[in-house]
């Protein structure tokens, strides 16, 4: 029988094979328990950081307006494809986007893009746009 620390692959192969074979009473609960749990996490960790990439797209798209373009046009609009489709295949993440300390950490990663990006220090503090109505919105581009 293979151990969870000692490879994980195997373990999971395993696991699976026992569950599928009828063997409850071989599992390791423990860690299954542990490894669904870090799928949820997975799922959040990706919303989080598209949210982030978009957030500071649409900052460079405010803050430098003599450098808009195609490319950071296609960059928004695909962040909110992926974006609708993790709310539409997981919609327990939309919870997420009420969630203060949820928004102030991807705020915060927002920012540090932006500022990565355009070598400017002159973000808000806090987002002032609307995740739902307009920041998620198909065409809407802050001005």
């Amino acid at each position: 029988m293979q151990t969870y620390e000692s490879d994980i692959v195997a373990w999971s192969e395993e696991q699976a094979g026992l569950i599928r074979a009828g063997r409850f009473d071989r599992l390791d609960l423990e860690h299954i328990a542990e490894e669904i749990e870090d799928v949820g996490k997975s799922e959040q960790r990706e919303f989080a950081s598209r949210m982030a990439v978009l957030l500071g797209h649409l900052l460079k798209w405010q803050y430098q307006p003599v450098r808009r373009g195609a490319s950071s046009e296609k960059t928004i609009k695909a962040q909110r494809k992926e974006l609708a489709y993790n709310l539409k295949e997981t919609p327990s993440l939309r919870v997420k986007l009420k969630d203060p300390d949820w928004l102030d950490m991807v705020w915060a990663r927002a920012v540090a893009l932006a500022v990565t990006e355009t070598g400017l220090d002159c973000f808000p503090d806090t987002c002032a746009w609307s995740r739902d109505d307009e920041v998620l919105a198909p065409s809407w581009l802050p001005e």
